[in-house]
C-alpha cells in the first residue's frame, strides 16, 4: 500500500516516470469530436488535407493524457492536489496513434504558501515522450500540497 505524499516529500532534483499509455486511433477522434473538431483531428480524409497530413491527437488530448501519467507517476498526494497554473505549455511533436506516451516529471522548486500555512507549493517540469523519446509535450506548473501536521518532515 502506497502512503499518501505531503509537501514535505518532494524535494528539487526528484525525478518521477510513469509507465507507457498507447495512443489509440478512435480515442484520438472522440476526444477531438467533443472538445476540439479541427480536420487534424477528426480522421484519415480530413487529416490528409491538414498541415500535417495524417491523424494527429489534439494537443489538448495529449495535455490530458499527460495529467493520467502525471498522477500515476507521483505518489497519491494527502488530500489531493491543487493545480495552481502553467508557465509553459508546449507541444514540440505531434502524438500519432499508436504512439506509447510517458511522463517524466522533475521537481524544479519548493517553497512553504505564504497564504495557507498547511500548504506548501511544488513547481514541476513534465515531459511527455513517444515511443522513439520525442517531446511530446512540455509543461512547467505549479500544485498545492498539503503540508504534515506542524510541517514536520518524514523520518
Amino acid at each position: 500500500m502506497t502512503t499518501s505524499a505531503f509537501f514535505e516529500d518532494f524535494a528539487v532534483g526528484q525525478r518521477y516516470r510513469s509507465t507507457p499509455l498507447v495512443v489509440e486511433r478512435d480515442r484520438i477522434v472522440a476526444f477531438a469530436l467533443e472538445f476540439d473538431p479541427q480536420p487534424q483531428h477528426l480522421g484519415d480524409a480530413s487529416a490528409a488535407e491538414s498541415h500535417f497530413g495524417e491523424l494527429v491527437a489534439s494537443g489538448w488530448h495529449t495535455a490530458a493524457l499527460t495529467m493520467r501519467l502525471l498522477l500515476q507517476a507521483l505518489p497519491p498526494l494527502a488530500g489531493g492536489g491543487q493545480g495552481l497554473g502553467l508557465e509553459e505549455l508546449a507541444w514540440p511533436h505531434p502524438v500519432r496513434p499508436g504512439d506509447a506516451l510517458h511522463v517524466e516529471a522533475e521537481v524544479l522548486a519548493t517553497r512553504l504558501s505564504r497564504s495557507k500555512p498547511d500548504k506548501g507549493l511544488v513547481r514541476m517540469r513534465c515531459l511527455t515522450l513517444n515511443q522513439r523519446q520525442l517531446v511530446v509535450q512540455r509543461v512547467t506548473h505549479n500544485m498545492l500540497a498539503a503540508r504534515r501536521a506542524g510541517g514536520v518532515s518524514a523520518p
